[in-house]
Formats: C-alpha cells, sequence, structure tokens
C-alpha cells in the first residue's frame, strides 16, 4: 500500500482524532469502574491510536513549503 493511500484514507480535520481521543478516556474511565483489564485497554489503544494517526495525517495534509528564493551567486552577495 502506497503512502498516498494512506494519506487518502486519513481525515484532514482534527474532529474525528478528538472524538477518538476523548472516546477512548471514557472507554478506559467505563472499563476502570467495571475493573475490566480488557476494556481499559481497548480505551489506552483508541487514545494511542488517535496520538499516531493525528500527525501521520498533519503530515499527509500539510501544504507544500515555499520554493526557494533565486539564486543569488556569492559574489554579488560580497559587493563585487
Amino acid at each position: 500500500m502506497s503512502s498516498l493511500s494512506v494519506g487518502l484514507a486519513l481525515p484532514d480535520t482534527i474532529g474525528p482524532y478528538l472524538g477518538l481521543m476523548i472516546g477512548g478516556f471514557i472507554v478506559a474511565a467505563w472499563g476502570h469502574g467495571m475493573k475490566s483489564r480488557l476494556v481499559v485497554a481497548i480505551g489506552i489503544f483508541m487514545i494511542l491510536l488517535a496520538t499516531l494517526l493525528l500527525p501521520l495525517a498533519l503530515q499527509f495534509f500539510a501544504d507544500e513549503p515555499p520554493p526557494p528564493g533565486p539564486k543569488v551567486p556569492i559574489a554579488l552577495l560580497l559587493g563585487g
């Protein structure tokens, strides 16, 4: 799978990542209340997934850096 197809699968807004992270906290707290290690682990995995996917999406959807400036020979910069 190419990196382009991965980038197209990721949402380009922060909303889904925040939702996944907040949902992970809720699931983990609910699992803690139930004393279920599996549910806590699922909540922690959701938080980790949101934390890892957000930087990837930011990298894929970031604007291209501006092109470099004009090429000026060093002799013109030194006044000669």
